[in-house]
Order: C-alpha cells, then structure tokens, then sequence
C-alpha cells in the first residue's frame, strides 16, 4: 500500500494488481530513425509505467489525490531536466530523448507527465538557462533528485493568454524586491519547494526569480474540484509583501522571452506527451476490439470499428513523424517557437480524438476506470488548453505565415 501525504491529510491507496498489457505501435518503423540512447530511456521508464504509475493512478484519479511519492521514482529514472547537463543534476541527454521520455510518462497519464515536464522545463530550464552559477548549483542538483520541488508562476487570475498584463510585481527594497500579487493553475504549487515567478518591477520589466517555501507571506492554496488531470496537484501562488533576496533574481534574462522560452520548451514536451495517451487509448481499443465478441464474432471484424481503427493509427503516425522531425530541428537549435505550436496543437487535439472514439468502442465499459480512455480524454480537455490554448496556438501559426499579428 501507499501512502500519501499532499498537505490535506494522510490518503491510503492499495497498490491493485492491474496488468499493463500495453505494446508500442510503430507502423511507420520510426524507431529506426531513433539511437540506442533514445530506446534505453524510453524502454526504462515505460517499465517504470507499467510497475508504478499503472497499477495505482485509477485509484488517485478517482479519488482526486496526487501520488506524491511518485517524485522520487520519477528524478530516479530521470525524469527531470533530461537535456539538462549532468554537472547540474540534468541527464544530458539530447531533446529527443527528452521528448521519448515525456510520451512514456503521459502514456500512464497526462498528470504525471506534468509533474516532470514542470519539473524539467519550468523550472530547472529557467534556472540553466538564466540563472547565476551560483542559483545553478544551489537548486538545480536537488532538483534533479527529487530533493526539491518546484512550480512555474506566470498564468494568474486575470491573465492567461495574455501574460504581458500581469499584475503580480516587485518593488525595491534594497537588498531585495517586496513581491505582491497571485498566480493561477499552477502545476505543483501546493507541494514545492520552490517556484520560479515572474513580476513586474518598478520600470515595468518583467524578472524572473525563485522564491523559497519559507519565505514570509508566501502560500500555495490548493485548487479543488477538477474533472482533468485529477492526480496532478495544482494550486495557486499568493505573495503578500514576500521579501525575495535579489540574489535569487535571475540575472540574464528581462521581459517575455525568459518565460516564453520555458514555454515552448514545456510545449515540446507536450506535442510528445500528447502520442503517449493517444496511442494508449488506441492500443486498448484495438485489443478490445479483438477480445469482445458480438454478433458472433470480434467487433473488430466489422467495417465501421476498422476505420477507426485504422483513422487512429494513421493520426499516430503523422503526429509521431512530425515529432520526429521537431526533435531533430530541436536538437540543432532550429526548433523556431512557431514549430513547436503546431506540433502542440495538433498532436492534442488528435490525441484527444482519438480518446473520444476509443471511448466509443469500448462501449459502457468506456466510461468506467477498468479502462484508460475516458481518464485520458478528461485529462487531454485539460492539456487541449493549457501551455497555451488550442485557438492560440492556431494564431501563432497564423501569425507566423501571414506576418500579420491576430494578438492587437
């Protein structure tokens, strides 16, 4: 049995004996264009899935509870920060790997792969990337091994696609900014250690800094009654009168690129993560629908569930070619933002597509947690919007092809 403790009060879970039946569907043999690297990490935490997260995360998700103790196995296989370099508690591996990674874990769920992707890209990217050496060495390896927890503070009550308006800001106060306001659907928050924020200082520039668990005036009120990503904690960021240190500003980075950068990076992982839980539905369609008999015979063998049998697979492999080709533009900085949203974009919704008619196939039993598919599809509604929403993402493209900016 497990025990987890998320701050409301200890929650016994039995670990049931449910088997992962689960086989990888590769029908374009994009593994071949995949290194040794890249199928070790993948295979390692697929294993992972399959002994950790598949047996319990029906129970957490019904129940609406985060399988904390999840973080530790999670920085073991090395969930967090993959392409972060190994000196700073990263695995560095190249974006690929860190891409095979996120759709493993959202194959198990999209919640787990959000308590990783936030880990990694929001917060231990951040601190890389614009932190002093010596903020990289202080969070970065506890970090990696779970020691630390973290959250992402940009998204708040009034503004979320429109992030240039926030509220949230810093005054000076010597050796440290005074932070006053509040963040809104933070992954993470009722459990971190830490979480890197953004603020508007006194000059209107947006900073980025890590503010700690322990300093005064700050909370992480937990947010309740969600019907999406029901394992995954999230919480709010509320900062009266916070004293933050200006040695944990992030010295090189000012305005929208520092947090937009971590979002794209986030959003990579996504259009990965999104495969994940696509192609778990799909996997539990298919063997359903060579299992249930009716009419005499495997409702396979009739014409309408092959064409969505065979309308999934084909969405699989077009969204896991246009992955490919992103992880290999990432892997040579050539990744432009405006990529990395379409890849967004149209992997979830295909995702959630596919979720839907899965659902269908498995008739009533579709809605029940003896299946995956109808806790995927919930948790997709969710992934459908956040990073970025659906119809913004489609603007970006827009933006990106027209020159012409939709946003003014």
């Amino acid at each position: 049995m497990y025990t987890n403790n998320n701050g409301t009060g200890d929650h016994t879970i039995v670990k049931r004996a449910k088997e992962d039946r689960y086989q990888h569907h590769d029908y374009y043999n994009i593994d071949e264009l995949l290194t040794e690297e890249h199928l070790l990490a993948r295979d390692a935490v697929r294993t992972w899935v399959k002994q950790e997260v598949t047996p319990i995360i029906e129970e957490y998700a019904d129940k609406a509870q985060c399988p904390t103790h999840l973080f530790k196995g999670l920085a073991d296989i090395g969930a967090f920060g993959p392409s972060i370099p190994a000196e700073y508690g990263g695995g560095g591996m190249d974006e690929m790997a860190y891409g095979v990674i996120m759709q493993e874990l959202e194959r198990g769920d999209s919640g787990i792969r959000s308590m990783a992707s936030v880990q990694g890209s929001l917060v231990m990217y951040p601190i890389y990337r614009f932190g002093s050496e010596e903020q990289r060495r202080k969070y970065l390896p506890k970090l990696g091994n779970g020691e630390f927890i973290g959250c992402f503070g940009l998204t708040e009550p009034d503004y979320g696609s429109n992030p240039t308006d926030m509220i949230t800001n810093v005054k000076d106060d010597g050796d440290a900014y005074i932070l006053n306001g509040a963040k809104m659907w933070i992954t993470n928050s009722p459990v971190a250690d830490i979480a890197v924020v953004w603020a508007r200082d006194e000059q209107g520039i947006i900073r980025g800094m890590v503010v700690e668990r322990d300093m005064k005036g700050f909370s992480t009120p937990e947010i309740k009654g969600k019907w999406s990503l029901r394992a995954s904690i999230t919480g709010e960021l509320v900062f009266e009168d916070v004293r933050v240190p200006k040695a944990n500003v992030l010295p090189n980075v000012q305005g929208m690129k520092g947090p937009l950068s971590c979002l794209n990076k986030a959003r990579y992982g996504i259009a990965w993560g999104a495969i994940g839980a696509a192609l778990d539905c799909y996997d539990s369609a298919l063997r359903y629908s060579l299992e249930r008999i009716q009419f005499g015979r495997p409702i396979g063998q009739f014409q309408l569930q092959q064409k969505k049998l065979a309308e999934m697979i084909t969405e699989i492999t077009k969204a896991q070619l246009l992955i490919w080709r992103l992880g290999s533009l990432a892997n040579v900085g050539k990744a432009t933002p405006a990529q990395i949203s379409m890849a967004k974009r149209n992997n979830v919704m295909m995702a959630l597509e596919i979720a839907r008619e899965a659902r269908q196939m498995h008739g009533g039993m579709g809605i029940t947690n003896e299946y995956p598919v109808f806790r995927h599809m919930m948790n997709l509604e969710t992934v459908l919007t956040y990073e970025g929403t659906h119809d913004i993402h489609l603007l970006i493209t827009g933006m990106d092809i027209t020159g012409l900016n939709a946003f003014k």
